[in-house]
């Protein structure tokens, strides 16, 4: 237990910080009588005493002043007074009252230095809204918040709502000086305000091409006198006389704004002078303009400025002066940074991010835009003043691109060459264009493909496909990536009718520019030839989301759609091709043809006719036309249609006599004999004329029926004889090709058999298996010929459905009843190899079609 030790309370380490002395405590002077004594009576309020007299009841108490000190008087509870002398040492004094104190403010109140005692701050007072001031204020605000809501609406292209703001600032405007002038405060007029309103006002009339509105405005600010700087609206001015092409008083007023305008703006002057050199180009004047451009080149040279400058000396005929702004052009600078800063040149992180960040930025794409359009200028300039420099075209080229490759646009000398080559294309100088590409097989890999595709393109044109082959693959090893050359590799292939690999070309060229139209619609079209019709519907549907208004692509839709046995949707896309080219005689004649199959004669007879209007020669319309006007019992309306037949082939014995037969059945029986007679003139071995003549000719009592019939009899016996030798002809063919010997005999046999006229009963069948003529382009681009024999073989049996109102010769021509036409109104020389197919054909010409879409490789200007 000695050794246990209590554990003692210490003492509170903070204990003493909250005592302090009563004295000093301000919250209780409220409560302490003898100060509230002093406050209330004028013991507190005594001021203080100086010994005027000595020997006064004061006058063992010191005297006060400035100098001296005084005894303190404590208070009732002994608070000590400031100043007072304590423990025996004098306080010195500073002021005459102690800082931040005053003994009077503190009477009757607590010590409250932040004012807390009083409570929150009373609300702020309500503005009156009734006073001239504050409604003065309002329509000034609401004037400035029109003016901003017309531009902003005249930014997103609403003119009429920012033409409505505008006046609507304008009537809110005047209603404020109405209301200053009311309150008398005239002189406090907003100037400012007034012009910003005007000049909308007179802009937005100006937009919505209200002009002489736009012109009164203008006016009203120029003539006020109290707008300075209001001259140079005189500009705007002078832009819509411009427009309404009222030339010189545009020049008048460009040149007011101009005299008002220092020589510090130095920009405005040059643009001003550009506006009055181009309205002397509209106007004619080509050396007044030729003054305005070249002091422009001389001050602040440009690139619109120097191009105008070199057409306007191209105008006037001056080749040195066009030489010397050609120079000029090319040497205007740009103010382009180069595109080298632009490639990261270090791996330091940080300046790599700084480099894609504005790789892409505005700046660089105005930068961008800016050598585009200088490259556009410069190479318009050069094809046209080419030809007019020197003697010819080609030497006036390579003045071109030889001062191209000493400026800073040596890259565009190389498509100086090639536009070169189109030139000459243009010429039809096609051997000068493949000479001048062939010149870039050993330039760069852009240059070399460029050219490669476009004699790719030239090849397959002239049907060289060979050469086209050879070319597209220079072009693809140059650029795998040239989607142009892929398609020419395409379309080489396409024409050996490998549809598969075709595709597969096609298909490459869209993964390198999905917005390539040109391979779309081939593939499209390889997949038509591979019957594979669904997706080649996918690829015409694409197509036509892209070339919303593509004639071609709407055509082929509705030869799928006809090809999958929808003719009402192929009805319905021809309808939107007639709406796109409404002119199109090969697509009217095909609705005709999709209206007739549904059994619609009278929307089929509308298509066909207007067909006809716009192509008169095509014989499968006049035919159908023809057979439709037999049909409802018109013959003398066929009459015209078969007679066009016959002009248009004249050595086709059917037309001919379809007309003889028309007369007869509309009875002017002695036209029908004298064209029977004309018939039998031209084609004498003929059996049909002749027994028509015979016929007509008994029944008419004519003497030459004897004649008629003895030639009849001859040509009959000759027709028996040619059946026997053609008989034999194959008897002995086919005997020489079992013996294996070379049938050089069969071969004239064959040569003569076309000669004979075949029989009666089986001309119908040999006009349906006549051979069609092999379609002259293989263009990818061009239609399918699938299914061509189909359609022509039920047509030839439409057809002859609607012959038979026609008669037989073996009936009298006073037949009424519909029979089947004469089979022997086939030529008997054989076929018409002349004769258009009846396919489906393209709304544009096909020769035209193939140059413009297959090429799609010629660089564009």
């Amino acid at each position: 237990m000695e050794n246990v030790h209590l554990a003692v309370e210490e003492d509170d380490l903070y204990s003493g910080y909250n005592d302090y002395n009563p004295t000093f405590d301000s919250e209780e002077l409220e409560n302490d009588v003898g100060f509230q004594q002093a406050v209330r009576t004028s013991h507190g309020r005594r001021p203080p005493m100086t010994a005027k007299f000595p020997g006064t009841a004061i006058g063992g108490r010191p005297l006060v002043s400035s100098f001296g000190s005084r005894i303190p008087m404590a208070s009732s509870m002994g608070r000590p007074m400031t100043g007072a002398v304590q423990d025996g040492s004098a306080r010195p004094m500073t002021a005459v009252r102690a800082a931040g104190y005053s003994s009077s403010l503190m009477r009757g109140s607590t010590f409250d230095p932040l004012g807390q005692s009083k409570g929150p701050a009373p609300p702020l007072e309500a503005k009156n809204e009734d006073t001239a001031e504050e409604k003065i204020k309002i329509l000034e605000k609401r004037v400035n918040d029109l003016i901003e809501e017309s531009c902003m609406a005249q930014s997103i292209g609403a003119l009429q709502l920012a033409l409505e703001k505008a006046k609507e600032a304008g009537r809110k405007e005047r209603a404020l000086i109405r209301q200053r002038e009311t309150s008398g405060q005239t002189e406090h007029i907003n100037l400012d305000l007034t012009y910003s309103v005007l000049l909308n006002l007179a802009n937005q009339y100006a937009n919505n091409e209200m002009y002489p509105e736009a012109l009164n405005s203008y006016h009203v600010l120029v003539k006020n006198k109290m707008f300075t700087n209001a001259g140079r609206l005189k500009v705007n001015m002078a832009n819509i006389y411009f427009k309404q092409k009222n030339y010189p008083k545009a020049i008048k007023f460009y040149r007011m704004a101009l005299d008002q305008i220092s020589n510090a703006h130095k920009e405005l002057r040059i643009k001003i002078l550009q506006n009055i050199g181009v309205v002397f180009v509209r106007l004619g004047q080509y050396s007044d303009a030729i003054t305005s451009f070249e002091h422009i080149m001389a001050e602040s040279p440009n690139i619109k400025t120097g191009f105008n400058l070199i057409l306007c000396y191209y105008a006037i005929g001056d080749r040195e002066r066009m030489k010397k702004a050609f120079q000029k052009l090319i040497s205007v600078p740009l103010g382009i940074d180069d595109e080298d800063k632009y490639i990261p040149a270090s791996d330091e992180p940080s300046a790599n991010m700084v480099i894609e960040a504005i790789k892409n930025d505005k700046l660089h794409q105005m930068e961008r835009d800016l050598k585009i359009l200088a490259e556009k200028y410069i190479m318009t300039a050069a094809k046209l003043i080419a030809p007019a420099i020197e003697t010819s075209f080609a030497s006036g080229f390579d003045w071109c691109v030889e001062m191209v490759k000493c400026s800073q646009y040596v890259e565009l000398a190389n498509d100086l060459e090639i536009n070169k080559a189109i030139t000459y294309l243009r010429q039809k100088d096609f051997n000068q264009a493949v000479e001048t590409l062939k010149t870039f097989e050993k330039k760069d890999s852009r240059v070399k493909s460029a050219a490669a595709t476009n004699l790719s393109f030239l090849y397959f044109l002239e049907k060289d496909y060979d050469q086209a082959d050879r070319y597209a693959d220079l072009a693809m090893n140059a650029d795998r990536y040239n989607p142009a050359a892929l398609i020419n590799k395409g379309n080489t292939v396409f024409v050996k009718k490998d549809y598969e690999k075709a595709a597969e070309f096609y298909k490459e060229a869209l993964r390198n520019d999905s917005s390539c139209t040109e391979a779309l619609y081939n593939l499209g079209l390889s997949y038509e030839r591979l019957n594979r019709l669904e997706e080649a519907l996918d690829c015409f549907l694409k197509l036509h989301s892209i070339l919303r208004n593509g004639a071609e692509v709407m055509y082929q839709l509705a030869h799928l759609y006809e090809q999958l046995g929808d003719p009402q949707q192929a009805i319905e896309w021809l309808m939107q091709v007639i709406s796109a080219t409404p002119t199109d005689p090969h697509v009217l004649a095909k609705l005709g043809k999709l209206h007739d199959d549904e059994g619609d004669k009278s929307q089929a007879f509308q298509y066909y006719s207007e067909s006809f209007r716009y192509f008169p020669s095509n014989i499968d319309v006049i035919e159908w036309l023809g057979a439709y006007y037999i049909e409802t019992q018109f013959c003398e309306k066929a009459i015209q249609y078969f007679e066009r037949a016959t002009l248009i082939q004249p050595n086709c014995v059917k037309w001919q006599l379809i007309v003889a037969s028309c007369y007869r059945r509309s009875g002017n029986y002695q036209k029908a004999l004298d064209t029977y007679k004309e018939i039998h003139r031209k084609f004498p071995e003929n059996v049909e004329c002749l027994r028509f003549l015979v016929r007509l000719s008994t029944d008419m009592g004519l003497k030459e029926v004897q004649e008629y019939a003895t030639k009849l009899k001859k040509v009959e016996k000759m027709k028996e004889l040619r059946e026997q030798r053609v008989k034999s002809g194959r008897e002995n063919s086919a005997r020489s090709r079992r013996e294996g010997s070379t049938g050089s005999a069969g071969e004239s046999i064959v040569s003569t058999s076309v000669l004979t006229s075949p029989k009666k009963s089986d001309v119908t069948e040999n006009a349906k298996a006549e051979p069609q003529p092999e379609r002259k382009q293989f263009s990818p681009l061009l239609d399918s010929d699938s299914g061509r024999s189909s359609s022509s073989s039920s047509k030839g049996e439409r057809l002859s459905a609607k012959m038979r109102s026609l008669p037989g010769s073996n009936e009298p021509y006073e037949a009424s009843s519909p029979k089947e036409l004469d089979a022997s109104y086939v030529d008997p020389l054989g076929p018409q190899t002349d004769r258009p197919k009846t396919g489906a054909k393209k709304p544009a010409d096909d020769d035209d079609f193939a140059d413009e879409d297959l090429g799609d490789d010629l660089l564009p200007e």
